[in-house]
């Protein structure tokens, strides 16, 4: 439900908001670096990059120093855009785990890491 309501503010899914994020703490990356951070493969990552392109919200800037490679940034409209859109977890979420005992929250941690494990590990 509370991706219907990012994909409502902006048309931007739960993933196309992460990336802007990982952009903004991190001005200038590579499509292989932000595939890494954001756990999706080069094909799939240059689909969303497209779209998000497409809408003004990332530019690429060749490397003049190699021009294989391809700098991204977040625009100044995706900025705008970002410091607006909602938070990616519901608020509801983050103060029900924050009131979890440290050890409930680490226990959770560790399950989700260890399914993102095995899913990442499914699309080898």
């Amino acid at each position: 439900m509370h991706a219907k309501r990012l994909s409502r503010y902006g048309g931007l899914t739960p993933m196309q908001l992460l990336i802007l994020q990982v952009l903004a703490a991190e001005p200038k990356l590579t499509a292989s670096t932000l595939s890494r951070r954001v756990s999706l493969s080069a094909a799939t990552l240059s689909g969303m990059l497209d779209r998000l392109e497409e809408q003004g919200l990332l530019g690429r800037e060749r490397d003049p120093a190699d021009r294989r490679r391809q700098w991204l940034s977040l625009s100044d409209t995706g900025l705008q855009l970002l410091q607006q859109a909602p938070p990616l977890l519901p608020p509801t979420f983050r103060l029900a785990f924050a009131a979890l005992p440290e050890w409930q929250q680490h226990a959770l941690t560790a399950a989700l890491l260890q399914a993102a494990e095995l899913c990442g590990e499914a699309d080898s």
